[in-house]
């Protein structure tokens, strides 16, 4: 068991969260929820923490980040810990296998490969090395080895980057494009005469397609997806607010009159 003068030590950081973790999952002293917690019901929490680290970024929020990333950590810990009490590895063995992989896919660094390389080179080589290690893994197949569990959308990137790599891919946005308009026009026949499944199915591939449309324009889909969030969110807060001028809430109006005071808002932003 973890004695108290680590755990309570802030000058080993490391070895204390271990220690806190350690005695948290303890079957005898423990918290009894962190005790019957396993892999599968600490996973959404993991991807919570992930997106949480990402809106910090994303609005700066630099002394937030701090506390994010510690609760990211938490989660890698967890995980680490549970794996630990079923004998499976422990957090030196996770350590260990991210520091061998950073030394493998990084020979022009901390091997005798040169470093006058340009990013994308650099790309290009982490790439092949990565295929190389799918190959010694037994992924012969182009798109294996990509998380399922992954956003839909980040993971719809992620396949069509795979399938460009050998050679499955429109050359041009404009064919692009094309394919948009044409999905377009399946899922407004689909919403009249088809069924919701069949719906969903065309809504699915319009959406594939903009994906496709977002990594030829060199867009990332979920960072473009956040910040328009992120507006409608600032614009509409602005509306109810406008609205309270009138003492009025947005149940009182009508779409019409947010619709204007909308543009009221989106104008304010270009001033």
């Amino acid at each position: 068991m973890p004695d108290d003068a680590l755990i309570h030590d802030p000058n080993r950081p490391m070895p204390r969260l271990l220690a806190i973790m350690a005695r948290l999952r303890d079957p005898e002293t423990g918290c009894p929820w962190d005790i019957e917690q396993d892999f599968a019901s600490i996973a959404p929490y993991t991807i919570e923490e992930a997106y949480e680290v990402a809106d910090a970024i994303e609005q700066a929020n630099y002394e937030g980040l701090r506390g994010e990333l510690g609760d990211l950590l938490l989660q890698v810990v967890f995980h680490a810990q549970i794996a630990d009490d079923e004998n499976l590895f422990d957090f030196n063995d996770v350590a260990n296998d991210i520091s061998d992989k950073m030394i493998a896919r990084h020979p022009h660094v901390f091997g005798s490969q040169s470093r006058d390389k340009t990013p994308a080179q650099q790309t290009r080589d982490w790439e092949t090395i990565k295929a190389a290690e799918r190959a010694s893994q037994t992924q012969t197949g182009t798109l294996d080895g990509l998380a399922k569990g992954l956003p839909a959308l980040m993971r719809a990137v992620k396949l069509q980057k795979r399938a460009a790599r050998v050679g499955f891919d429109w050359p041009r946005v404009d064919q692009v494009l094309d394919k948009l308009t044409e999905e377009a026009a399946e899922l407004t026949e689909a919403a009249q005469r088809l069924s919701q499944a069949q719906v969903e199915e065309e809504f699915g591939d319009l959406l594939f397609v903009m994906a496709n449309l977002a990594r030829h324009m060199k867009v990332d889909p979920e960072v473009a997806l956040r910040s328009a969030n992120a507006k409608f969110t600032r614009r509409f807060e602005r509306i109810e607010s406008l609205l309270a001028e009138r003492g009025k809430a947005p149940n009182e109006s009508n779409l019409e009159e947010m619709d204007m005071l909308w543009d009221c808002a989106k104008a304010e932003e270009k001033l």
